[in-house]
């Protein structure tokens, strides 16, 4: 038994009229009738609202990471919000810049950069790479003795924090995939090494503790490390990478990017850091912008043991819950407001007995095959992770805004699926 969705899991602009939620001014059930299911429907005032805030809390520097989720329509609107855009892989950076972005508000990142993905930097002229290993100084010299080209980099450094929250998506502690370990002295052999070098331009040193983090401490202790390894150096700048954690379910609650960046910036000015202190939110930003939209299509009731519910989607839209365990609300958008007091298991379409969207949901008494019930909180890496497991064709993704809805990713068809095949 549950009480009615908590608002404060839903995006900005989401009202309710006789208990029909809309967001952006449009009615999620009929946005569900108009564009089918599954959907993400994604607040576009949101979306600006947080970039604004990221860019007033950190300053200019800031970048929204693009791995959170990316098209073009969501490029376009984090540099038009005055962000900087982290990408990661080629595929990436390929879609920043065809969304026009200019090259030079873009990060690279990658523990294991190409030698055809640093070409591709070098030649667009992004604004910094991160550099991830040895092997990566050894591409980007090959590079320098190609062409000449010196781009401005940062390294990425392991500060040793372990952060609470799932192995897999923990990031800074020793052992780990990624960067110079500072333990091991890695990190300042790296330092000097990109120092010594006329390959590269080192501008700063960069760290990320890992994604959904809730405490601001766990940050405080990497720059405390991080002060360490570049107070001898005078490099001008420092990101903090990104990773903070927002609420997924009732009784969660998540510091706000200001909060996250004044608690930096206060650990930052007291250990007497002088460089330019920068950040990249990814999930801050777009997780609870959207919601998720699903056609009921299955109730099989057990008695004794649970209700479950099949809708038209499952982990090829929202691969998290089967990764990480993670938690996520339900609710039917035409009875918002509504004591949910029907307990369920949402589960999706693919031949897995683990395709589980809700572990244990709640809804209203009275759901019925053909309902509209959506998911909220599921703008970050439900598009992004998202597959073709089984063949099943990957979802639209909507903007809203000011009673308008608009396509930015089209639902695949049939003939997708076989369009690269020869």
């Amino acid at each position: 038994m549950a009480g009615p969705i908590p608002l404060g899991l839903l995006p900005d602009t989401t009202t309710v009229q006789d208990g029909r939620a809309s967001i952006g001014g449009c009615d999620l059930v009929d946005l569900a009738d108009q564009f089918g299911t599954p959907l993400f429907v994604y607040d576009e005032d949101h979306l600006r609202s947080r970039c604004r805030e990221a860019v007033a809390a950190f300053g200019d520097g800031v970048a929204y990471a693009g791995k959170a989720f990316l098209c073009t329509a969501m490029a376009k609107l984090a540099h038009e919000e005055g962000m900087h855009i982290d990408v990661s892989t080629g595929g990436e950076l390929y879609m920043a810049l065809h969304a026009g972005v200019p090259a030079d508000r873009l990060v690279m990142h990658g523990n294991n950069k190409s030698t055809v993905e640093l070409e591709m930097a070098v030649n667009a002229g992004v604004r910094t790479i991160v550099v991830d290993s040895f092997d990566e100084m050894d591409r980007l010299d090959a590079l320098h003795s190609d062409t000449g080209s010196v781009p401005r980099v940062m390294l990425r450094i392991t500060p040793g924090v372990h952060a609470h929250t799932h192995e897999f998506i923990s990031t800074g502690q020793d052992d780990s995939k990624f960067g110079f370990t500072v333990s091991t002295g890695l990190a300042t052999a790296a330092v000097e090494r990109a120092i010594a070098t006329d390959s590269v331009e080192l501008v700063g040193l960069h760290f990320h503790i890992g994604s959904q983090v809730f405490e601001v401490g766990a940050f405080t202790r990497a720059v405390e490390v991080m002060t360490d390894v570049a107070g001898r150096y005078g490099l001008p700048e420092l990101s903090v990478g990104g990773g903070l954690g927002v609420a997924y379910v009732e009784g969660e609650s998540a510091p706000s990017i200001t909060e996250w960046a004044s608690g930096i910036r206060a650990v930052c000015d007291a250990a007497g850091i002088s460089a330019s202190v920068s950040a990249e939110p990814g999930r801050a930003i777009v997780a609870a912008a959207a919601v998720t939209l699903y056609r009921v299509g299955t109730i099989k009731e057990l008695p004794g043991l649970r209700t479950y519910v099949a809708v038209d989607g499952g982990m090829s839209d929202n691969p998290r819950p089967v990764l990480y365990g993670s938690g996520y609300e339900t609710f039917l958008p035409r009875a918002t407001t509504a004591e949910r007091s029907q307990v369920i298991r949402l589960v999706g379409k693919h031949c897995e007995s683990g395709d589980l969207l809700v572990r244990e949901g709640f809804v209203p008494d009275g759901m019925a095959v053909g309902d509209v019930v959506a998911t909220p909180v599921t703008g970050a890496y439900g598009h992004s992770m998202g597959s073709n497991y089984n063949q099943v064709l990957r979802p639209a993704v909507v903007f809203v805004s000011e009673g308008e809805a608009r396509v930015v990713v089209a639902r695949e068809t049939f003939e997708d699926l076989v369009r690269r095949e020869s």
